[in-house]
C-alpha cells in the first residue's frame, strides 16, 4: 500500500514528531504566558470557530425561537462531550501520523470504509450547500437588491479557487476574526429583559419533552455541535501541521510527546468552550426576544438577526452578516476538504491541501465537485434556515456511526499502542456515542406523533 499524503524526497534532517510536537515547535523561545498560550492554539480553535457555522447558527436560533430556554442545558452538557471526542481525534492524528480515513482503510473492513465515506460526503455536501446559501443570504441582508441565487455561484467559485490555488490558512486568517461578531449574541442577552432564574433552571436542570419537535431539535443541536466532519478534520490537521514542519514521511510523523498531548487538550478545550459559549447565547438571546414575542418560526437570516436588534438596532443585520459570512467561509472549505480526505483515503488516491493540484487531481476534484453540488442545492427552492436545520439533523444521524469508528480506533492497541484511551476518555467518548444514538432512535420513535 502506498504511503499516504504528500511525500518529500529526503527529509533526513527533520526532527521527528515523537521528539518535538508541532505546538511545541511553535512555542520556540517564547516565555510570556499569554504568548505561549496563543501559540498553543491551532486546529482545535479553528474547528471550534467553524463549528458555529451557518448550520449551527440557524439551528440554535430555531431552537431558541421554537422552544425558548428549554434546550440551554444541552450547551452545558456538550462541552465535556465534544471536548473529549475532539481531543481523541487530535490524539489519533498525533500518535499515528495519519488521518481517520486512512486508518479505517488500513485496519477495518472495506464495507465500513465505504459506508462512512459515502455518509460523510453526502452530509458534508448538503451542509456545504446550506452554508453557501447562508453566506449569500447574509450578503443579501446588506445588499437586498442582489438576490441570494445570484450570489451563491460566485461565492462557491471563490471558495474553490482559494482551496485549489490558494491556502486554507489564508482563508482562516481572513475570516476567523469575523466569527467574533457572533459574540454579539452574548452582549445582546444583557440588553433585553431576561428571567435569569428561568435561565438558570433550564441550564442546570436538564429536561426532555417527549414529542417530535423537541427530539428532532435535540438531534439537530447535537448534530451541528458534534459534527462528523470535525473529527476527520481535526485528525488530519494534526498531520498537516507536521507536514508543514517537513515531516512528509509517515515514519517522521508517527508518535508524539506528553507535552504535545497536553497542548492538544488545551487547544481543543479552548476551541470547544468558545463554540459552546456562542451556542448558549444564541439560544438564550433568540429565546428572550423571538420566543417571548411570539415569533416561534424562523425562515430567513433576517429573522435570526431580529434577536440582535435590542443591542445593535439597525446594525443587527451587519453583525449577523459578518458572523455568518466569517463562519461560513471557514466551514465550507473544512466540509469539502473532509469529504475529499475520506474519499481519497478510501480509494488510495494522493491527497492533502499541501499537495500541488497536479499531483492530487482526484482530491481537488472532489473538493470542486462537492462545492458545485452544494451550489446546486440552493436552486431547489428550500428555505435557507430550514436547509441549515435539516443539515444538522442529518449530521446528528450520521454522528453515532462515526463516533463508534472513532472509539474503536482510539482503543485499538495495534494502532494507538500505549496511547489507547484511559477510563475517563472512554466514559466521555462512549457516553457521547450513546447519547447521540439514543437521541437519533428517539427521533424516529416520536416521528409523526
Amino acid at each position: 500500500m502506498a504511503e499516504t499524503g504528500p511525500e518529500s524526497e529526503t527529509g533526513e534532517n527533520v526532527i521527528l514528531a515523537s521528539q518535538l510536537g508541532s505546538r511545541e515547535s511553535a512555542l520556540g523561545a517564547s516565555t510570556h504566558p499569554l504568548i505561549k498560550f496563543l501559540k498553543i492554539l491551532g486546529p482545535g480553535v479553528t474547528v471550534g470557530a467553524s463549528d458555529d457555522d451557518p448550520s449551527g447558527i440557524g439551528t440554535y436560533a430555531v431552537a431558541g425561537a421554537a422552544l425558548g430556554f428549554g434546550t440551554l442545558w444541552v450547551a452545558l452538557l456538550t462541552v465535556p462531550l465534544m471536548t473529549a471526542v475532539q481531543y481523541i481525534s487530535a490524539k489519533i492524528g498525533l500518535v499515528t501520523g495519519d488521518g481517520l480515513g486512512v486508518l479505517l482503510k488500513k485496519h477495518y473492513p472495506q464495507p465500513l470504509v465505504y459506508i462512512v465515506a459515502v455518509g460523510l460526503v453526502v452530509a458534508n455536501t448538503i451542509n456545504a450547500g446550506a452554508d453557501i446559501g447562508a453566506i449569500g443570504a447574509s450578503i443579501n441582508l446588506l445588499a437586498p437588491k442582489v438576490s441570494i441565487a445570484a450570489l451563491v455561484i460566485p461565492i462557491g467559485a471563490i471558495l474553490i479557487a482559494f482551496q485549489i490555488w490558494g491556502s486554507y490558512k489564508l482563508i482562516s486568517g481572513i475570516f476567523k476574526w469575523l466569527t467574533l461578531a457572533l459574540f454579539a449574541y452574548v452582549a445582546a442577552a444583557f440588553f433585553v429583559h431576561v428571567n435569569w432564574n428561568e435561565v438558570a433552571q433550564n441550564t442546570f436542570r436538564p429536561h426532555v419533552v417527549l414529542n417530535a419537535e423537541f427530539i428532532t431539535t435535540l438531534v439537530a443541536i447535537l448534530g451541528t455541535t458534534i459534527s462528523p466532519y470535525m473529527l476527520f478534520w481535526q485528525a488530519r490537521q494534526e498531520v498537516e501541521e507536521d507536514i508543514a514542519l517537513g515531516r512528509t514521511k509517515l515514519w517522521q510523523r508517527k508518535g508524539t510527546t506528553p507535552r504535545e498531548l497536553t497542548y492538544a487538550a488545551i487547544d481543543t478545550g479552548v476551541g470547544m468552550i468558545f463554540s459552546n459559549v456562542v451556542m448558549y447565547f444564541i439560544i438564550l438571546t433568540t429565546a428572550a426576544t423571538l420566543f417571548v414575542s411570539g415569533h416561534h418560526h424562523i425562515d430567513t437570516a433576517a429573522d435570526a438577526a431580529k434577536a440582535l436588534v435590542p443591542l445593535a438596532g439597525k446594525g443587527a443585520e451587519l453583525l449577523l452578516a459578518a458572523g455568518m459570512i466569517g463562519a461560513g467561509m471557514l466551514a465550507v472549505p473544512i466540509l469539502t476538504a473532509s469529504s475529499a480526505y475520506v474519499l481519497a483515503a478510501a480509494f488510495g488516491w494522493k491527497y492533502g491541501l499541501s499537495e500541488h493540484p497536479g499531483r492530487a487531481p482526484q482530491f481537488y476534484g472532489i473538493i470542486a465537485a462537492s462545492t458545485l453540488v452544494g451550489i446546486e442545492i440552493n436552486f431547489l427552492g428550500v428555505s435557507p434556515i430550514a436547509a441549515l436545520f435539516w443539515t444538522a439533523v442529518i449530521n446528528g444521524l450520521l454522528a453515532p456511526v462515526v463516533l463508534i469508528v472513532l472509539m474503536l480506533i482510539a482503543n485499538n492497541k495495534k494502532i494507538m499502542g500505549k496511547h489507547v484511551n484511559g477510563p475517563l476518555l472512554n466514559v466521555l467518548g462512549w457516553g457521547t456515542t450513546g447519547a447521540m444514538s439514543l437521541a437519533a432512535v428517539a427521533m424516529f420513535v416520536f416521528w409523526g406523533k
